[in-house]
């Protein structure tokens, strides 16, 4: 049986991420960990769920975070800086509008391509002596001891892509980050909160007559927000929340009629739409894990909680469940490392065992569970209000819409809230 300190199971963003950014830290001995990452698809043949054709908003605290685990620069090339964001609301004079500049910063925010990226982050994960690449494969049983959990992986697992002999894994972490229909997460039973919002999010790439010189919309109208992020070679990436009907009707238009409808919806900010990529249909559902660990097991990203993507904050939410887990583990690693040289000076002709810390071990799940459980609470009520506030062709409620929306714009420290909440910072 080969034995890791953290087994990730899932390769998409969040597990990527978080495999990458625990590949930098040392044991007690001085050691890197050992983790695998355990990932049924590849990357460059695009047949991966995690990095399909959509784009993510990455906010200007997780540019941070991604900056201090060393990662920002595989992104860096591959991201369109949001420098203004502009918040209307259809029919009515409502509008705000933030800028970097005014908070001194380069960008609010940026966008980066899935496919791209997985392609990048797929690359690193191989090159990264400390991490065992084991794709494609799939876990095809689990189970959870006191001190370990075992893994027997499926029959055609890889390893760095060569057939494997031994499918037996252990670990004392394992990390579930395999997407809102998560098998360990089911297994589990854990207790989830879901909400279905009978909407659809339509997504796709779309090019405008005018450039958009990096700046993002968002657009509120009564069957649901529209929004526009900018992107590379002057596109912009479209999501496009309607009610599971209106979805129907306009994935069944051909493009220009499909532009004409986005037109009368989104108006003429940026010129005519000329053209539309692929579209896709994603339903809506609010999907969560209120308390996303279990003995030796936890649950990050999508696995944990999915999101209404109305304020674009689904991966910034699970960056900050990565940044949290490795935060967690250094901080037990760093005690270990002082208690281990304790140790060997007492015991001066012993061998010092090479780490003294329990990566998933119910103090430091517990820890790493409160300190996520609040910043997932006030996202998922902030998302989830904000989803059922403006989808709603209520006159009250609309009226209500577009006061805020001119409060907030006169008002310098509501505007600020605003700013700060789109930069993802809490």
């Amino acid at each position: 049986m080969t034995h890791y300190d953290v087994v990730i199971n899932g390769g998409g963003m969040a597990g990527a991420v978080l495999a990458l950014g625990l590949s930098q830290l040392k044991q007690a001995n001085g050691l890197p960990l050992r983790i695998a990452l355990i990932e049924q698809s590849r990357p460059e043949h695009n047949r991966h769920p995690g990095f399909d054709a959509r784009s993510i908003a990455i906010a200007g605290h997780s540019q941070y975070l991604l900056q201090q685990l060393g990662l920002w620069p595989l992104f860096a090339e591959l991201a369109t800086p949001i420098t203004d964001i502009q918040v209307s609301d259809q029919g009515h004079f409502g509008q705000v509008n933030l800028q970097a500049t005014d908070y001194g910063l380069p960008a609010l925010g940026y966008v980066v391509e899935l496919t791209p990226i997985g392609q990048v982050l797929y690359q690193q994960l191989q090159q990264t002596p400390a991490i065992d690449l084991y794709c494609p494969a799939q876990i095809q049983d689990w189970q959870q001891a006191q001190d370990t959990v075992t893994i027997t992986l499926n029959n055609s697992s890889q390893l760095q892509g060569s057939t494997i002999a031994n499918r037996q894994l252990s670990t004392r972490l394992l990390v579930a980050a395999d997407g809102n229909h998560s098998p360990i997460s089911r297994q589990l039973k854990l207790p989830r909160r879901q909400f279905n919002y009978q909407q659809s999010a339509i997504i796709a790439n779309v090019q405008t007559a005018k450039h958009h010189q990096h700046q993002a919309f968002e657009r509120f109208s009564a069957e649901g927000p529209v929004a526009l992020l900018p992107m590379s070679q002057g596109r912009s990436s479209l999501v496009w929340c309607v009610s599971n009907t209106r979805a129907e009707q306009l994935m069944a238009l051909d493009d220009n009629d499909f532009l004409a409808e986005l037109q009368t919806i989104f108006g003429y900010r940026l010129g005519r739409f000329t053209r539309t990529g692929t579209r896709h249909c994603y339903p809506l559902m609010l999907d969560e894990v209120p308390k996303p660990w279990h003995h030796r097991v936890v649950l990050i990203g999508n696995a944990a909680h999915l999101l209404h993507p109305i304020a674009g904050q689904g991966f910034n939410l699970g960056l900050r469940d990565v940044a949290a887990l490795i935060e967690q583990t250094r901080h037990l690693l760093s005690l270990s490392s002082t208690q281990h040289s304790a140790f060997a000076h007492a015991n001066e002709h012993n061998q010092a065992q090479s780490t003294l810390a329990d990566i998933g071990g119910y103090a430091m799940l517990s820890r790493y569970g409160q300190s996520r459980q609040a910043d997932q609470a006030t996202l998922v009520g902030m998302t989830s209000a904000l989803a059922l506030l403006f989808s709603n062709n209520d006159p009250l409620l609309a009226a209500g819409r577009n006061m805020g929306l001119n409060v907030m714009a006169a008002c310098g420290s509501l505007k600020h809230t605003l700013a700060w909440q789109a930069m993802g910072k809490r």
